[in-house]
């Protein structure tokens, strides 16, 4: 009797595009998903499950305010951004896209019905746009501004 798992093939597939489009963020992501998935440290899984957005968001965070704590972009230039309109049009930006993020996560933990259709819909803009897959939180904000829930 053979056994068909679904969702190694979903992976599979994911892991494909992300190869395919030569997104290389897509294909280590789920290469890594699948090796936890396939080994022993496939009990990690509720961990991730609950730790694993925390701890990307946590990543992602170093990585943008690096330049800030490295000295790249200076003190005065965090100054100047208050100057520019460019910079306040930024800044705007970034608080409208917080926003959303935080609506996101409160969506994506009420109606985690939505939340395969955001992932899939995420890792398939990534793959074949040459996006990054930092959408699932924006995207769920939108959703729910559109669907009117929280």
């Amino acid at each position: 009797m053979t056994f068909f798992d679904p969702t190694l093939l979903i992976l599979l597939a994911l892991a494909a595009l992300g190869i395919v489009s030569h997104n290389n963020t897509i294909t280590v992501a789920i290469l890594v998903l699948l090796i936890i998935r396939l080994t022993p440290l496939n009990h990690f899984f509720p961990w991730v499950e609950k730790q694993g957005l925390t701890l990307g968001i946590i990543i992602l965070t170093i990585g943008v305010m690096a330049p800030i704590a490295s000295g790249t972009i200076s003190a005065s230039g965090v100054m100047h951004s208050f100057l520019s309109w460019k910079s306040l049009l930024a800044i705007l930006i970034g608080i409208v896209v917080s926003w959303l993020g935080g609506r996101g996560v409160s969506l994506m933990s009420h109606q985690p019905s939505v939340v395969a259709g955001l992932l899939v819909g995420t890792v398939m803009g990534a793959a074949l746009f040459r996006g990054v897959p930092v959408g699932p939180l924006i995207a769920a904000g939108l959703l729910s501004l559109l669907i009117g829930k929280v």
